[in-house]
């Protein structure tokens, strides 16, 4: 396809989830797998020319490559790749398929995302077995081919899942610029007790990580864990963070298969997401969402966005459920800013905390 070159006047860039596919190849334990091809169908069904024309309105596009598995549908992502030439991308993968795109593609990547929950044993219990090691021989082809870009280990953690040995695990791989991980508790109906993994396994989990992160600091070394490197820069900087963080339905949106628009990459069943089509709309029209009460009025909401656009208009959990994970969320922040006199003492610069430069689809608030 050709392509006029991106407008000239300066606008904020937006990021733009482009989904090749709603399968996947795998059926991890806390999605289940592919989406319904009636709901996400397995190819896109809308002409690429058209979503080609709606970002050339955007002289600086961020363009995330998303599924399913994106990678089962290779064939648009070097096409989108080719024609728009000005833009920074993104892959979210589960790294099983790098032979789908040859190595010219992966080494312009701004930023790889690879689905692993941290050891051996806890990513192939919930992704599948040899998973891991997939994931790891991925990692290392990318470093032998010479990718410069932000390698990030992207976890789900659940109840088997421990955050400071499995965050740590994958650090000392020497493999992933930064580790982020999501709690599984958007819609999970699988704990066995949430409560009881939480206080015996999380919260200690947490404050050991801020101790090895902060005594990291101390030495002039920033561990790539992204969490503890946006809240702190957030915070020190006065920025705070935007809300949501992941910009959902405000300066990040999903087009999904079927030429949809949403507000957020996940939600592909709810009609209050849909919020344009690629067809018909421009980056600019798009209807913005945003997160009210009761986060509005809390006072830890410039240091979380209202942690997740999903979880806010949903409420799987409850409102009981809803609260857990806010608390949570607290937690994280309280024992960071325990340790704030500590960071700002310390060697580094204020930019050596700042993480991510641009919104490359790691959510910050776990």
């Amino acid at each position: 396809m050709k392509t006029s070159p991106p407008p000239t006047h300066r606008v904020i860039p937006l990021l733009y989830f482009v989904l090749t596919t709603g399968r996947c190849n795998l059926e991890c334990r806390y999605c289940g797998g592919s989406f319904p091809p009636d709901v996400v169908p397995w190819e896109i069904k809308y002409p690429l020319s058209s979503l080609v024309r709606f970002l050339e309105q955007d002289p600086d596009p961020v363009v995330a490559f998303y599924g399913g598995e994106p990678l089962l549908n290779p064939q648009p992502i070097r096409e989108i790749m080719d024609s728009v030439h000005w833009a920074r991308f993104v892959v979210q993968t589960n790294g099983t398929l790098m032979e789908a795109l040859p190595k010219e593609y992966w080494l312009r990547f701004d930023t790889i995302l690879l689905s692993i929950d941290g050891v051996p044993e806890v990513t192939d219990y919930y992704r599948g077995r040899g998973v891991y090691g997939a994931v790891l021989r991925a990692a290392a082809r990318l470093r032998e081919w010479g990718y410069r870009g932000d390698l990030v280990a992207r976890m789900t953690l659940s109840e088997l899942g421990d955050v400071y040995r499995d965050v740590l695990h994958l650090l000392s791989l020497g493999l992933f610029d930064h580790v982020h991980w999501q709690l599984d508790v958007i819609w999970s109906d699988r704990w066995r007790n949430f409560d009881e993994w939480v206080e015996r396994v999380y919260k200690p989990g947490l404050a050991e990580l801020i101790d090895y992160w902060i005594g990291e600091l101390e030495e002039g070394r920033v561990p790539g864990i992204a969490p503890f490197q946006a809240i702190a820069y957030a915070y020190l900087s006065g920025r705070g963070l935007p809300s949501p963080p992941c910009e959902a339905g405000s300066s990040a949106f999903a087009i999904s298969t079927d030429g949809r628009i949403l507000a957020c990459p996940i939600a592909v069943y709810e009609k209050w997401a849909e919020v344009g089509h690629v067809e018909t709309t421009g980056p600019r029209d798009l209807k913005r969402l945003k997160i009210g009460e009761p986060c509005t009025d809390c006072g830890y909401f410039s240091l979380c966005g209202g942690r997740c656009l999903y979880a806010y208009f949903e409420r799987l959990w409850g409102e009981e459920g809803f609260e857990k994970v806010c608390s949570l969320t607290r937690y994280l922040i309280d024992l960071l800013l325990e340790k704030i006199a500590e960071i700002e003492g310390g060697v580094l610069a204020l930019d050596d905390l700042r993480y991510p430069e641009f919104n490359n689809t790691v959510e910050i608030i776990p």
